[in-house]
């Protein structure tokens, strides 16, 4: 790899140099149509890149998202409203098939009852099964 060229010029010269707008120009148009680089711009005609990016800004084409931010999220806004609402149909689903799994649950108590002629239904107040045969076993009073 070959090492750049140190120029030996004075600095009063190099601090007074000046390019032709015509030169910027030409050399701004090179970088738009990708036949050089900033960079390598800067290293030819031993200009800072800086300097280069300025003459793009003022002589290059202007760029209409230039100065604009642009945020991708991941997880954007219409992209999480859209996750809920799916969230929200299959729950909707599920609530259905419930309901669905209820109200044949109850017909077939219904029909078991009617067929059988025994209350299977729990009533509000019956002792649970378990508690009606202890209440019969008799218990011996403590001495």
């Amino acid at each position: 790899m070959s090492k750049k060229q140190t120029f030996t010029l004075p600095t009063e010269l190099r601090r007074r140099r000046h390019f032709s707008e015509e030169f910027k120009i030409q050399k701004v148009q090179e970088i738009q149509a990708n036949l050089t680089t900033l960079s390598q711009v800067a290293q030819v005609y031993d200009v800072r890149v800086n300097n280069v990016s300025k003459w793009i800004d003022k002589y290059g084409i202007i760029n209409p998202m230039k100065g604009v931010r642009l945020i991708v999220e991941k997880d954007s806004d219409t992209y999480r409203i859209a996750q809920l609402e799916a969230k929200i149909a299959e729950l909707e689903r599920l609530v259905g098939q419930k309901e669905v799994l209820i109200n044949f649950q109850v017909k077939v108590i219904d029909t078991a009852e009617k067929m059988y002629g025994v209350d299977i239904k729990k009533k509000l107040g019956a002792k649970p099964y378990n508690d009606a045969i202890w209440n019969q076993i008799p218990v011996e009073p403590e001495v």
